[in-house]
């Protein structure tokens, strides 16, 4: 793995803010829309984790979605996915679906357990203007066909972007997505080196890091400041370990409007959006 000779320091934490989506499903919703465009190209990152089948038994039924892409990493539980394009696949520990909305589609997310735990995040990555109407897209990615490396003390889960010479599950051309999963045993390191204009954070889901000498406890989110002389991410665990993700991608820079689950560039194409919902003609 590559050496970071000066790593980014943290600009802020970000606890994230408890809510409910679908059919009453508890989240947090950490990254939020005031953060949009800190954060391009990504849109929103929702963490859930529970063991009250209460809390997510509801699910996410039929929903539409356009101009984006959504990605769902399951760490625990199982969800059904169904959409209006025909595709269908159920996500288990481990996994990952990643799913492009374009130009509209209308899916459901449903959980496979009637108790246990049901833990995960769900990332929106931004389309650009030029690939908002593309035809949707769908992929399955079981835990197996998720690229790993692991030296002693440390395990890299690359579910999209690269780790030095391994390329993750999925590639991206406009936005380069880096999404990692880490887990890190106690005082073990990890370095990623990064594209100076990326933006990039850290959200810990276990335990706790130390990133450029700031503490990062459990369940805050870490954005990385955008420095011309720093040329990665550089992490330590503390002493209980730690458990993370990584999230990086190149910025679109075009404007950002979003109405609920359409995310366009303009007023009038989310206007068109919510009219297409209407009459049928979404997906």
């Amino acid at each position: 793995m590559a050496h970071v000779t000066t790593p980014r320091p943290v600009e802020r934490l970000i606890a994230g803010q408890a809510t409910s989506d679908g059919a009453g499903v508890k989240l947090v919703r950490v990254l939020t829309p005031d953060l949009q465009r800190r954060l391009d190209p990504f849109l929103m990152l929702d963490a859930f984790g529970t063991d009250n089948p209460g809390d997510y038994i509801g699910g996410f039924p039929d929903h539409p979605h356009r101009g984006f892409e959504t990605v769902t990493y399951m760490l625990e539980g199982r969800m059904r996915h169904r959409d209006s394009a025909g595709h269908e696949g159920l996500l288990g520990p481990g996994g990952v679906q990643w799913m492009t909305a374009g130009r509209g589609v209308i899916h459901s997310e449903m959980p496979e357990q009637a108790d246990g735990r049901m833990e995960g995040f769900q990332l929106w990555l931004n389309l650009p203007a030029a690939q908002k109407m593309r035809a949707p897209w769908y992929r399955d990615i079981p835990a197996a066909e998720i690229p790993e490396l692991e030296r002693p003390g440390l395990r890299v889960r690359v579910i999209a972007g690269r780790v030095g010479d391994t390329p993750g599950a999925v590639q991206r051309e406009q936005t380069e997505p880096l999404f990692l999963d880490l887990h890190l045993q106690a005082g073990a390191r990890f370095e990623q080196p990064l594209p100076v204009a990326h933006n990039a954070f850290v959200y810990v889901y276990r335990g706790a890091l130390e990133i450029g000498g700031r503490a990062v406890p459990a369940q805050r989110m870490a954005i990385l400041a955008n420095r011309a002389d720093a040329d990665g991410v550089a992490l330590a665990a503390g002493p209980e370990g730690a458990r993370a993700i990584l999230v990086a991608g190149a910025p679109l820079r075009e404007p950002i409007v979003q109405y609920g689950p359409f995310v366009m560039n303009s007023k009038e194409e989310i206007f068109q959006a919510v009219e297409d919902f209407r009459r049928g003609a979404l997906a």
